[in-house]
Order: structure tokens, then sequence, then C-alpha cells
């Protein structure tokens, strides 16, 4: 099997796939949290601030979605297939809810009446909540395991994605993006709007830390498998004592006003639980709960090798240049929020 840095194609394409997505959910996900926290802003100047604060920015971040989904259909074509037809109902309230998101951002400032840019608000605070949610619902399942059969076919209940622990998922994701939407906001916002989002921010943090900690618990209590790759190799506990240390910094940059850091902090913290994601699962995909041997793996989902030859070179060329357009576009609307004719 070929390879390059000493990794295999399919384990290279594992990590690229790995990076794309944590790209997005760094990303978009402070597009989300400010969302999330867009109705707890009451006056329509503060609103506007805030949209405007994302709005530069929110669609070129979900081009790394695109971008994830179809390296994953590339590389990878069984566990998209298998993926996608097994939480078929999310991924179908995920697109509508983008599709809904996008639209009560560029309708908002269409016309002046309050309860037309009501409406849209409370679409658009809806549809950011209902995503970071459904993002984290496909985690916990991903996680937790399909019953995954013979020729990869799924059974059992069609609306057994809303278990529990898909559930935990789905509010922890929620309130890591709240708190890293928030962040993001202190930095193009000030005034009046500043303390209160700073006052969100602290709201938020709490609701993370007491959700992500309750979700850890349950994880390692009953959910064994995703902790046997740590036991195997005690030296991986460095990856959580980062999420952890990572975690515990953020609030203390933000009671010292260093916004940034706290935003670079909480950009680290998504990296890093993704990171723990992909350890705990590698080298599985999809992991069947009712037969291990049934899992999907990289090497028996992966694509050709030199389908996988060709995508990763296309990968190297691609990557800097989005990457390097989403720096630019940073660049360009950095410092904080101001309205004008051209604002939403």
């Amino acid at each position: 099997m070929a390879t390059f840095l000493g990794l295999d194609y399919p384990s290279l394409w594992f990590l690229v796939v790995g990076g794309l997505f944590s790209g997005y959910a760094i990303l978009d996900g402070f597009d989300l949290g400010a969302g999330a926290l867009h109705l707890f802003l009451k006056k329509e100047q503060s609103r506007r601030l805030a949209l405007n604060a994302v709005g530069p920015v929110w669609d070129g971040n979900e081009v790394w979605l695109v971008i994830g989904g179809g390296a994953l259909f590339a590389g990878f074509p069984p566990v998209y297939a298998t993926l996608l037809s097994s939480m078929y109902i999310p991924f179908i309230l995920f697109l509508v809810l983008i599709i809904f998101r996008a639209i009560s951002i560029e309708f908002r400032s269409k016309e002046p009446m309050a309860w037309w840019r009501r409406m849209w608000d409370i679409s658009y605070s809806a549809s950011s909540i209902g995503i970071a949610v459904l993002l984290g619902i496909v985690l916990g399942n991903v996680l937790l395991g399909f019953p995954l059969g013979e020729n990869y076919n799924i059974s059992g209940h069609w609306l057994q994605f809303l278990n529990p622990y898909a559930l935990m998922v789905g509010l922890s994701t929620l309130a890591l993006f709240s708190m890293h939407g928030a962040i993001y906001l202190t930095m193009k916002t000030e005034g009046r709007l500043f303390v209160k989002i700073n006052l969100l921010l602290r709201r938020a943090t709490i609701f993370f830390v007491v959700s992500f900690g309750i979700t850890t618990l349950y994880t390692l209590l009953y959910i064994p498998h995703l902790s046997d790759r740590f036991k195997q190799s005690p030296i991986l506990f460095i990856i959580p004592l980062v999420a952890f240390l990572s975690i515990a910094n953020i609030p203390r940059l933000v009671s010292q006003k260093r916004y940034r850091m706290a935003f670079f902090f909480s950009s680290l913290t998504v990296a890093v639980l993704l990171g723990l994601v992909a350890i705990e699962l590698y080298p599985v995909l999809l992991l069947s709960n009712i037969a291990p041997e049934y899992s999907l793996d990289i090497y028996k989902a992966a694509a050709s090798e030199k389908s996988l030859g060709i995508m990763l070179l296309i990968a190297a060329i691609g990557a800097p240049l989005v990457l390097s357009y989403t720096a630019f576009v940073f660049y360009t609307f950095k410092g904080k929020v101001h309205l004008d004719e051209h604002s939403y």
C-alpha cells in the first residue's frame, strides 16, 4: 500500500476529512453560536450589530462543510452512503435549517416592519440552535455506534437517533458554539452591547462547562469503548489534558479581557475535542454496535488507492487556497462592527 509521510493513503484521507470538518466546526461554530444568542439581544440596533458581525463571513464558513462532505464522499463512499441513509431525518432537517438561516439573514433587512424583522430574528435564532443540536446528535450517534448488519444495512427504529447520549452531545455542542460565538461577538462590539454580550458569554461558559461535564461523566460510565484507546496507550491522555486546560483557560482570559486569546482557546477546544473523537474511533469510521465485524473502517470504506492519491494532490493544492481566502476575509473585516447603508 502506498504511503506518504509514513502514513498510508486511507489514514491520510482520514486526517483530511477530519481537518475539514474541524475547520467547519470552528468557523461556522461561532456563527451558529452568535445566532443562538440572537434573541437575547432585545434592541433593534443590537441585533443588527450582532448580525453584521457574522455577515461578511458566515457564507464563506459554510464552504468548509461542503468541501468536507465532498471529501467524505470521494474518500470513503460507503461511509457517506451509510451515514446519510441511517441519519436521513437529521440531515434533511439540517439542510432545511441551513436554508432558513441563510434566508433569515438575507431577508431580515428587506422590509422595515417590526413584525417582519422579528419573524426573521426568530427564524435565524431557531435555525442556528437547531443546526448546532443536530450536528451534536449526529456526532453522538457516530460515537455510540449504529446497528450495522451484513452489507452495512441499518436495523432498528427510525427515531433511534434521538437517544439520550446523542441528545446530551447535541446540548453540549450548542453550549460550546454559544460560548464560542459570544467570544467572537465580544471582539466585534463595544459599548452597552459589549457589556450585554459579556454577560451572555459568562452564562454560556457555565452552560458549556456543566453540560460537557455531565456528558463526559456519562461517556466514561456507560460507553466504555470510547476510552479503550487511552487505556491501551496512556501517553494519549495528554490530549484530554490539553482539552481540559484549554477549557479552563477561557474564563481566565475573559476575566482579563483578552478576548482574542479566549477565541483562540475556544477554537482550540473545538479542534481538540474533535481530535479526541478521531482518536477514540480510529481506524473505524462507523461502528457497528451489534457486531464489530460489520463496522466500517478506513480500509474497508476507502476508494481506490489511485483515486486517493490523486485527491490528496488536489487537497494539497486546494487547502492552502481555502485557508488563504478565509484569512483574507477575516483580515478585511477585522475590527469593531459599524452600521452603514450596506449593512443588514
